[in-house]
C-alpha cells in the first residue's frame, strides 16, 4: 500500500467519525456557510496579482515537520496582504498537521479565495469546506474516478464553490469535466514523492485545449521557474513548502514576490 492509499483509507474512517459528531444541519447553520465565496478564476486572471496560491502547510509525509511555529493567521494574512492570488490551507490532521480550525481562522483575516487542501472523497467534506470558509475545494484525480469527480464537483458548484482538479499524468486528463474551473498539475508524484516540473510543461497544452485555467503545483522554489511556467501558459502557481520552511514565511513570500515583480518590470 502506497502513501496515497494509506491516506485514503484513513480518510474513510475520519469522514465517518465526523458525520457521527456533526450533522449536516449543524454545518449548514454555521455562520460562514452563508458567506459569499470568492472566485479563484477571477483572482488568477487578475493581472495586478501574482498568480501565486500560497499554502499554509505544517508538515508532510515526505518531509515531516516543516513549520509548527508560525501561526496560521499571521502567515495567511501576510500572504493575502502581499499579493497572493489565493491561499491554500491544509486541513488533514494525521499526515499534514492541518485542521478545519486553521481554515476557519484564515477566513477571518484574508481577502482572497481560500482553498481547502484535503483528500476529498465524500460530499460531507465539501459541506465542511463551505462551513469553515473555503471558496474552493481540491479534487485529486488519483483517488477518484472521472464519474466521482463530476459528482463531487457538481455538488460543490451547487454550494457556490469552485473546484480545482489535481492531475499527475495524461491519463488523468479524462477526469476534466464542465464542473471543473481549474486544473492543477502536481509535479510531485503522490506515490513516490519525486518532483519534476516537466510534468506541468507536458500537460499544459491539453489543459488549455479543455479551456481550463492551468495551475502548476509543487517543486516551485524560485521565480525563474514561474517565468518558465507562465510563458508556457500557466496562470496559477501553488507554493507551500518553499515559504513555510523559512523562519518567517511572510518575509520569505515578500522577498519572492519582489523578485518575481523585478523580472516583469
Amino acid at each position: 500500500m502506497n502513501i496515497l492509499d494509506t491516506i485514503i483509507a484513513r480518510k474513510q474512517v475520519e469522514v465517518a467519525e465526523a458525520k457521527a459528531l456533526v450533522s449536516v444541519a449543524k454545518l449548514e447553520a454555521m455562520p460562514l456557510f452563508a458567506q459569499p465565496t470568492l472566485s479563484l478564476q477571477q483572482f488568477l486572471l487578475d493581472e495586478s496579482k501574482t498568480g501565486i496560491i500560497a499554502e499554509y502547510k505544517r508538515k508532510s509525509p515526505s518531509k515531516g515537520i516543516i513549520n509548527d511555529r508560525s501561526l496560521v493567521t499571521d502567515v495567511t494574512k501576510g500572504y493575502s496582504d502581499l499579493g497572493a492570488s489565493a491561499i491554500s490551507v491544509l486541513t488533514d490532521a494525521d499526515f499534514f498537521g492541518g485542521s478545519l480550525s486553521h481554515l476557519q481562522a484564515a477566513s477571518q483575516v484574508v481577502s482572497v479565495p481560500l482553498l481547502r487542501k484535503e483528500f476529498v472523497i465524500d460530499e460531507y467534506q465539501i459541506l465542511e469546506a463551505k462551513a469553515y470558509g473555503a471558496s474552493v475545494i481540491l479534487l485529486i484525480a488519483a483517488c477518484l474516478s472521472p464519474q466521482r469527480v463530476q459528482q463531487l464537483a457538481g455538488f460543490a458548484n451547487r454550494l457556490g464553490l469552485e473546484v480545482l482538479l489535481e492531475i499527475h499524468n495524461h491519463d488523468e486528463l479524462a477526469h476534466i469535466c464542465d464542473e471543473i474551473s481549474c486544473v492543477g498539475v502536481n509535479n510531485r508524484n503522490l506515490k513516490t514523492f519525486e518532483v519534476d516540473i516537466q510534468t506541468s510543461l507536458q500537460l499544459v497544452t491539453a489543459i488549455l485545449a479543455h479551456q481550463k485555467i492551468p495551475i502548476a503545483e509543487s517543486g516551485i522554489s524560485n521565480t525563474d521557474t514561474i517565468v518558465t511556467l507562465r510563458n508556457a501558459g500557466f496562470k496559477g502557481f501553488l507554493i507551500g513548502e518553499n515559504f513555510m520552511k523559512q523562519a518567517d514565511p511572510t518575509i520569505a513570500f515578500a522577498e519572492f514576490v519582489a523578485d518575481l515583480k523585478s523580472k516583469y518590470a
